[in-house]
């Protein structure tokens, strides 16, 4: 880099000068040593071999950023393309979750809840790997305020016993406290009894996305993509015990502690909770804050449209209407009975007010 020439800028420089900038930024990249090139590419190629062709060009820029090294993201993603370092390209996948059962369907929370720090809402959720010779399954449970995975399992089978045995290791991990809202999917294998009982003995509140509406559970799937493009689709494995080994070592020691992560910044999650916890910004079950919309936005579709009544039509619209509700709860039960004070009823029919 050029040492600034006293208080001139380089355009104040050319402009006295009478040279434009473009051939001045010529004969410096022409007189320029190349060895910063090569400093850049090498950085470069140390980044991308210590995470093991996972990162893109835009961790790539924020990993050399970290380390003292300012560089243009466009300029590290010619050089990756050049020196054929782009990351691992992602590949489709099949669903694993059975919602067509007969067990409770819960009211769907994370969507109203705005965190604010560690073990306030848990998201879980299921998918599979292809092994060389059978399918298996991995069940994750993540920390949706840190992206922290906190739990996890594998098994050959779907049954409950996956997701169950990944709950466990997340509650013996963190000791969370009453009040934790738990996220999933409508499978079977978070609706069945046993799976809810364990949530309840240890005082969390089960909550489920409606049909077709995944985004509650995005930051789980998002790491099941991560996991699949950074990890799985990037290594062939001999056997079950060998995957286990491989996914030991991305999520413990490498997701969790290492991987710079977009939505936190560029941190890794572990380095996210520990600057949380030192600033004394991470809260408890009881800081998250929650919100529900008004009696008249949840019964919207009973009010006349705006070109049927003559008024403008409202903006937006609440994200779940009537299958906000579980399976057997009604959401008359919500709103208390009026008292004898209330407003009297008014008869649309007539314009009048009835006693």
């Amino acid at each position: 880099m050029m040492s600034q020439q006293g208080s001139l800028s380089i355009e104040r420089m050319c402009m006295l000068a009478r040279v434009s900038r473009a051939g001045f930024y010529r004969w410096l990249t022409a007189e320029a040593p190349k060895e910063e090139e090569m400093e850049v590419r090498t950085a470069i190629q140390e980044v991308v071999l210590e995470h093991r062709g996972r990162y893109g060009y835009r961790r790539v820029s924020r990993e050399l950023r970290r380390r003292g090294q300012v560089v243009n993201h466009k300029r590290v993603a010619r050089l990756m393309r050049e020196d054929n370092l782009l990351a691992v390209q992602k590949r489709a996948w099949v669903q694993t979750t059975d919602s067509d059962h007969e067990c409770e369907v819960y009211l769907n929370l994370a969507s109203r809840m705005k965190l604010t720090g560690i073990n306030q809402l848990w998201v879980a959720d299921i998918t599979y790997i292809r092994l060389r010779d059978e399918f298996v399954y991995l069940a994750v449970v993540l920390d949706a305020w840190s992206r922290r995975v906190v739990g996890w399992e594998l098994s050959r089978s779907l049954a409950a016993a996956l997701t169950v045995a990944a709950l466990k290791q997340a509650i013996a991990e963190r000791q969370p406290l009453t009040g934790l809202v738990h996220h999933s999917d409508r499978g079977v294998q978070y609706a069945c009894r046993e799976y809810v009982d364990l949530l309840r003995g240890h005082h969390m509140v089960p909550s489920m996305s409606r049909p077709a509406n995944p985004y509650d559970n995005a930051g789980c799937e998002s790491f099941m993509r991560t996991l699949k493009r950074e990890e799985i689709h990037a290594n062939t494995y001999r056997d079950l015990d060998d995957l286990r080994a491989h996914i030991v070592e991305f999520i413990e020691r490498y997701y969790n502690r290492i991987r710079l992560h977009s939505a936190l910044g560029y941190v890794p999650p572990e380095e996210f909770e520990q600057a949380a916890a030192q600033s004394g910004q991470a809260g408890g079950p009881g800081a998250a804050s929650m919100s529900f919309f008004r009696h008249g936005e949840i019964y919207r579709w009973d009010k006349k449209t705006g070109a049927e009544s003559g008024e403008p039509t409202s903006i937006g619209s609440p994200a779940h209407l009537i299958d906000e509700s579980p399976t057997g709860y009604s959401l008359a039960g919500c709103s208390p009975a009026e008292p004898d004070s209330a407003s009297p009823a008014i008869d649309y029919s007539q314009g009048e007010a009835t006693p």
